[in-house]
This record gives structure tokens, C-alpha cells and sequence, in this order.
């Protein structure tokens, strides 16, 4: 165990379950412009009024902290609204979203949170923190979306496997399919809108030389939301009423990767694939 996991006390966590917070944004056009280009969309003039992006939520009200109060990863130090888990590495694990009416151009939109949940797990590796945070979006015309999200914190490292890695199944066969290039360039725009300093996302000698990964990570919300929008097109741009996904694997920059789907009696399976055609993010949507 690890000096970290060795600090993670459960009990302290978990009193912040219940704790809640509250932040409201305006739907600009600018930022629709922004997120629209993003997401390989038609920018278009969006004027007061028109449907922004479905997960535009994720660009609003984020918090702002001063310089000195960010941590060596460019995230918060920890405390305040979430828990202050002492593991290092923090990703968002997946979540369920459930869209009930599109933001607009020109909405004032609240988002009121809320720690649902803090549990502690052992992985092959390591210790793993969940913090589930449940989240409600509302405008003037009502509640818009219900979201829980499913945050990770890990050990940098972790004890090696006992046995050597399985090769990978077969990638599975989409009936829908439509690829792209992880550029650094869209890591840093995402960033940019969802003003998020993590450094996983844009500093390379951070993201290898201090985390180990092989290069700047692919953002969760970004495979989510490409999901998302991708579900709407071959849906008559119709959002899912429902969308539960996970984080598989981490989808790395420089390679192609692709967004898949294929419906099922419930509604429909996707995923986004890498480069080998290996699944890093799975979502199930249902109408």
C-alpha cells in the first residue's frame, strides 16, 4: 500500500456526502460556436434561441480558483465540494445522463449538485476512490437535465498484474461508424471550453514523465459528449431520454479513433474505439 492509499480514510470521506452547491452560466454563442466546432459540428450563426450542443452543461459554471490554489496536476487542490481523496490521479469513471429539454442560446442555467456517494475499492491497480456527484440543470423553462457522474481517483502506479494481459477480444462490428483524429489541438480546445487546467489534456511532459501514460488523454466528458451527438444524428436529433456510459481505457492523442453504434431492442449500444479498434468508452442510449 502506498503512502497515499495509506492516508485515504473512508469515514472522513463520506461526510461530505449530502454536501451540496449551486452555480448558474448563460448559454452565449460564442461558446455554442466554440463547442459546435468541437464537436465536428456546423458552427453556423447560432442565434438567441437555437439548441446548443446536448452536453453544452459540462462548458458552464465551472468553478474558478486562483493560481495558487491549483495543485502539481493543474486540478484544485484538494477539499471544498469534493472530498479531499489524498490518491493522486483523478478521471471521470462514467455516469448516467438523462436529457429531458435542450439548452438555448441566451438561457441562464443553474446547475445544483450534490455528493451522492463515496466508496473505496481494490483494483488490479490499486486502491480506487469513487465519488458519485449527482447533478440537476435547470432554465427558466424548467429542469433540462438530470446527470450522476462518477469520479476516479487512483494511485499513480500500482501493483503489476499476477499474470500477463489477455490479448484483446475481436473489436466489435459497428452498423454506424465515423472517425476522427485525437489532434491535440481538439484536447486543448475541450479544455479551453470546459476551462479545465488538468494537465493530462495538454502538458506532455507532465502526462509522461510524471503519470506514466504513453500521451496527453483523451477528456471522458469529450468521448461522452461525441457519443452523445452522435446518438442525436441517427436518432432524427432526437437526444436519448437516457445515456449511461463508462470509461473502458484511456484513448491517447495522435491516432485515429472512431465513434460507433449499433441499435439494439432497447435503443442503442455505442462506444468509441481506438486506433486498434478497442473500445475506450461504452454507452448504452435508450428513447
Amino acid at each position: 500500500m502506498t503512502e497515499a492509499a495509506a492516508k485515504l480514510d473512508l469515514d472522513h470521506l463520506r461526510q461530505w456526502i449530502g454536501r451540496s452547491t449551486e452555480a448558474t452560466d448563460i448559454v452565449t454563442a460564442q461558446l455554442v460556436k466554440g463547442l459546435r466546432a468541437t464537436l465536428f459540428q456546423e458552427i453556423g450563426e447560432p442565434a438567441t434561441g437555437d439548441a446548443a450542443p446536448w452536453t453544452t452543461h459540462w462548458c458552464l459554471a465551472q468553478p474558478v480558483f486562483p493560481m495558487s490554489m491549483l495543485g502539481p496536476d493543474g486540478h484544485p487542490t484538494r477539499g471544498g465540494f469534493l472530498p479531499p481523496v489524498p490518491l493522486p490521479r483523478r478521471m471521470w469513471a462514467g455516469g448516467e445522463i438523462e436529457f429531458l429539454a435542450p439548452l438555448r442560446v441566451g438561457d441562464e442555467s443553474t446547475r445544483t449538485s450534490r455528493i451522492a456517494d463515496v466508496t473505496v475499492k481494490t483494483g488490479s491497480t490499486g486502491t480506487l476512490c469513487f465519488v458519485s456527484v449527482e447533478h440537476e440543470i435547470t432554465t427558466p423553462r424548467g429542469v433540462a437535465i438530470r446527470e450522476r457522474q462518477d469520479i476516479v481517483y487512483r494511485d499513480i502506479g500500482g501493483a503489476a498484474p499476477a499474470s500477463p494481459p489477455k490479448a484483446p477480444p475481436p473489436p466489435p462490428v459497428a452498423k454506424h461508424r465515423e472517425s476522427h483524429v485525437s489532434d491535440p489541438v481538439l484536447l486543448f480546445r475541450y479544455s479551453a471550453l470546459t476551462f479545465n487546467g488538468h494537465r493530462i489534456h495538454y502538458d506532455r511532459d507532465y502526462v509522461t514523465k510524471v503519470e506514466g501514460y504513453p500521451g496527453l488523454i483523451f477528456h471522458g466528458p469529450l468521448q461522452a459528449a461525441l457519443i452523445v451527438e452522435f446518438a442525436a444524428k441517427l436518432h432524427g436529433d432526437s437526444a436519448p431520454k437516457k445515456f449511461s456510459y463508462r470509461g473502458v481505457q484511456p484513448l491517447f492523442e495522435g491516432s485515429e479513433f472512431s465513434i460507433n453504434a449499433n441499435e439494439t431492442s432497447a435503443g442503442m449500444e455505442l462506444w468509441i474505439a481506438n486506433a486498434e479498434g478497442q473500445p475506450t468508452m461504452k454507452g448504452t442510449a435508450t428513447w
